[in-house]
């Protein structure tokens, strides 16, 4: 299969420190947001019904690459699957070893950066990412990595959009954003002819209608890209 092409030069060491700092600063209050925290019961079984929609039968192995405050990897460990998250931000990395540890369960969590996971020669059968292909300064990089983490057979699941804002809580987000390849978001059609290449098949599942996974009504794109390499 062709690569796809990567014109983005290497991120700048002050731009990663800066992405570093801004979600740390976040981590603190990051949960208050509905599809964040999932503290409402019918917010978190929406989403713990879609992961068991995209990842195969426990217990599979999944990178879950800015994984947060590990919302996400806390229903993936519960429903079994052993579960490896990678954020850039060790703030987010401290909630999330504390949000499965006060749950009783394992899951191991490092920090570094999720478009480059610092996990080796490790293979998955799932790699999953939330709401991240907008922060990274070469997106593409990160979805050739991503793959290469696959065993055959293996997926990419993406739960990506088109945002009407890209900050959280009215906080801008770093200096130079705007130059960010996919700053804003990327829409459903985009990611999938970025992906295809890298994929033997994929398929696109709308996600905006879904108000019970967002906390409410929501006026932007959101969906889920699930490809099989």
């Amino acid at each position: 299969m062709n690569a796809v092409p990567d014109t983005t030069p290497d991120p700048a060491p002050d731009r990663t420190s800066a992405i570093a700092a801004y979600w740390d600063a976040a981590a603190a209050t990051f949960d208050e947001e509905p599809d964040h925290g999932l503290r409402q019961e019918h917010t978190r079984a929406g989403w713990a019904r879609l992961l068991s929609s995209w990842v195969p039968r426990a217990p599979a192995d999944v990178l879950d690459v800015g994984c947060g405050t590990g919302s996400l990897a806390l229903l993936l460990a519960e429903a079994g699957h052993r579960v490896t998250g990678v954020d850039l931000a060790p703030q987010m990395v401290a909630q999330a070893e504390a949000k499965l540890a006060a749950a009783g369960l394992a899951a191991r969590f490092l920090v570094g950066d999720a478009g480059a996971p610092p996990t080796g020669q490790e293979q998955y059968d799932v790699v999953l990412s939330r709401h991240l292909l907008w922060t990274l300064p070469d997106p593409r990089a990160a979805l050739r990595a991503w793959a290469a983490r696959l065993r055959p057979g293996g997926r990419l699941v993406l739960v990506e959009g088109r945002w009407r804002e890209s900050g959280q809580g009215g906080t801008p987000y770093v200096a130079g954003a705007g130059s960010l390849p996919w700053d804003g978001g990327i829409t459903a059609a985009d990611l999938a002819a970025a992906v295809r290449p890298l994929a033997a098949r994929l398929h696109v599942e709308p996600l905006g209608d879904a108000s019970e996974l967002w906390g409410g009504p929501v006026t932007d794109e959101r969906y889920a890209l699930i490809a099989h390499v």
